[in-house]
């Protein structure tokens, strides 16, 4: 069984569901760490920490730059924001409520905020100046995936198959779209991207969906993949990854599905490839870049679908969400490894050991570097030599 369908456990109330699906044939094996002789050394420029990090838990809580300061969190409720130069803390606030704040999407800055969903099926708002909480709304189900702002709107996709919008300055709910949820999906959510007046999300249903942002009417669903198989792990087709726009094409990939290539005014396919992903992918506006179920880093043209290169080095080791940094694709893995690769030919050029927790998430641009934030909470600003 692979990594992704590890987090099929959590979707679901009844692990019984899956009695017998295990057999050694389906033992997971990671691949050794890659020996390479790196071309460059990163050096750390400053450290701290953002409580207890995530942990082993599934938040992907990414840091966000905006507004001349770095904004980090925790997933038991601690957010700070920082001055990416020296690594100071600004302001440090705690977000609380009945039960642990298990925050888990976001974070997203707009409008002078920062927008922060969680798995107790909130999202708060706070202010960048200050940290203070302005508002906390209530939507239908669990928030994994970043909000997106638009419009004067913030639309959050939820486990339960809800795109919500809700007003900047209140929390209040302009509109929402529901989408079918299957009895078994996989842990994770698309986080919606927004252009021209129109939002784009995955489904849990394998679609891709399109609605006017303004009025939340849904225009039209273009299917990524189809459930096949004799059982509901072989059927899942979840479309999890956040869709990515250049110009007037959309670009989305499916668990079980395609990486699909879809012109925006027509919501119609220009050309599919058979690639399986649950993760987010990066482009340099000439390539994509994804990481398959089974942790390979593959590099595909945008304009032709034509798959460019393949590293299948990386394999089982749970990587992050790919990253262009300085011109290189970097990921991280599950052992707390940097993973830099050429995006031209797809070979390794360095590789660090950041911290042995792991990492959830990949790098974060800032001026004059990257940060980095582990699973247990530590956080580094990094620039190459």
């Amino acid at each position: 069984m692979n990594r992704l369908v590890k987090k099929v456990l959590l979707s679901i109330s009844v692990l019984g569901v899956l009695a017998g699906c295990s057999s050694e044939e389906d033992t997971i094996v990671m691949a050794p760490l890659p020996v390479v002789q790196s071309e460059f050394t990163p050096s750390t420029e400053w450290s701290s920490s953002i409580g207890n990090g995530v942990g082993q838990y599934f938040s992907k809580l990414s840091p966000v730059y905006a507004y001349d300061k770095l904004f980090v969190a925790s997933r038991d409720g601690v957010v700070k924001a920082m001055d990416p130069e020296t690594g100071k803390t600004i302001w440090q606030t705690e977000i609380k409520g009945e039960v642990t704040a298990r925050l888990s999407g976001g974070i997203a800055a707009a409008y002078q905020k920062l927008y922060i969903g969680s798995e107790n099926g909130e999202v708060i708002a706070l202010d960048v100046e200050s940290g203070e909480e302005l508002w906390r709304a209530e939507v239908n189900g669990e928030v994994l995936a970043k909000p997106v702002a638009d419009a004067s709107l913030i639309m959050v996709h939820t486990s339960q198959g809800v795109l919500a919008a809700l007003e900047q300055t209140s929390g209040e709910e302009r509109w929402a779209i529901s989408t079918d949820v299957p009895n078994l999906t996989l842990r994770g959510d698309s986080a919606p991207a927004t252009v021209s007046g129109g939002v784009f999300w995955g489904t849990a249903n394998g679609r891709l969906a399109a609605a006017i942002v303004e009025r939340g009417q849904l225009i039209w669903q273009q299917p990524v993949g189809t459930p096949k198989g004799a059982t509901e792990i072989d059927r899942l087709v979840d479309v999890d990854a956040s869709p990515i726009i250049l110009g007037g094409t959309l670009y989305t990939v499916g668990f079980n599905g395609q990486l699909i290539s879809i012109d925006l005014r027509s919501g119609n396919p220009i050309w599919k490839r058979n690639y399986s992903s649950a993760t987010d992918m990066a482009t340099d506006n000439r390539s994509l870049f994804l990481i398959s179920e089974t942790d390979h880093v593959i590099a595909v043209d945008a304009r032709s679908g034509t798959e460019l290169w393949e590293n299948n080095l990386l394999e089982n080791r749970q990587l992050t969400a790919p990253v262009i940094v300085d011109g290189y694709v970097v990921v991280g893995d599950s052992l707390g490894y940097l993973h830099w690769i050429d995006r031209a030919t797809g070979e390794f050029v360095a590789q660090q050991l950041m911290n042995e927790s792991g990492m959830s998430v990949g790098p974060t641009l800032v001026p004059g570097g990257y940060v980095i934030v582990t699973r247990d909470g530590e956080i580094k600003k990094l620039t190459i030599n």
